[in-house]
């Protein structure tokens, strides 16, 4: 990953969004060969000179202020998660590149694999930055079995979204789980642009699906704690399911995930069929094998 590149194209895409309306510029009839915002029109929003912005949309971002960032962030109308992805832009690319990238974690603890053996009546699963689904408990497994039908461990939801044709009928809004998944990804390549095994994802993804591609370069970002999934299960029909995502401060880089359904839906009463199916699967089929560290 280039931070640079990125933040010039993150600043790029968000300042094309903003109409002269919303950012309360006249608009007197004249046609504009951009869309949204101009540079300088954002530089005068932000109180910065024309050059200085130039130089920040162009990945120069030498003593940049907070006060600066704040300004332009607020102009472009950033939420909470393109605020945090721009900040992250601008440590990577003012800081000088460790020898050895920081790994995002890539197993769990078994201690953390007994809190998902728990939940009996609620599918839970632990994922990383890359979205790789690092251990799970039985109901999980069972709602996820085409997924899980890849021997490859550990399986990830961005390559079972994007290159799994299955998973256009298990996900009813398929290309909003398309979104979330890059936007997630496009959130973690932010903060670890020198994740490795991340840059080889996208690289294949890229690579062998052209609506990975077409995302990922729209620059969205997303903070994924909560929302609704709605599935088709090929054994008991359509499951919509709320869901909630904990940090895991014990295992940093890792979530934890779970769902349930409204208590007495239709949905609750599939749920509770597929939990009285799934078959005591084997620990290592759910669970993803010790990964090698990364090599520079």
């Amino acid at each position: 990953m280039d931070p640079r590149k990125d933040i010039r194209d993150f600043l790029t895409t968000r300042r094309a969004r903003i109409t002269p309306q919303q950012a309360g510029i006249p608009d007197y009839g004249a046609k504009r060969r951009v869309p949204g915002l101009r540079r300088e029109e954002v530089a005068l929003l932000a109180g910065v000179s024309v050059d200085y912005y130039t130089r920040l949309e162009r990945g120069n971002l030498t003593g940049v202020s907070d006060t600066v960032l704040g300004a332009v962030a607020k102009v472009l109308e950033l939420d909470e998660a393109e605020r945090a992805h721009l900040w992250d832009l601008v440590r990577a690319s003012t800081t000088i590149r460790k020898a050895q990238p920081k790994p995002t974690t890539a197993q769990v603890r078994p201690n953390l694999q007994h809190v998902l053996d728990a939940l009996v009546d609620a599918p839970a699963w632990v994922s990383n930055d890359r979205l790789d689904i690092l251990a799970t408990n039985r109901l999980c497994a069972a709602l996820y079995a085409d997924a899980f039908s890849d021997p490859e461990r550990p399986v990830n939801l961005a390559r079972y979204v994007f290159l799994d044709p299955k998973s256009r009928d298990f996900f009813r809004d398929w290309e909003q789980h398309a979104d979330n998944a890059v936007d997630i990804l496009r959130t973690s390549a932010g903060r670890n642009p020198y994740d490795e095994r991340l840059t080889k994802l996208v690289g294949e993804l890229s690579t062998r699906s052209d609506d990975f591609r077409t995302r990922w370069g729209a620059h969205n970002v997303r903070f994924h704690r909560t929302g609704v999934k709605r599935m088709h299960h090929a054994e008991v029909g359509d499951l919509d399911l709320t869901f909630e995502g904990m940090e895991v401060s014990s295992h940093p880089g890792l979530t934890l995930y779970v769902m349930t359904a409204e208590p007495g839906s239709v949905s609750d009463e599939r749920l509770r069929i597929l939990a009285s199916w799934a078959s005591p699967i084997e620990k290592a089929s759910r669970t993803a094998p010790p990964t090698p560290p990364e090599q520079d």
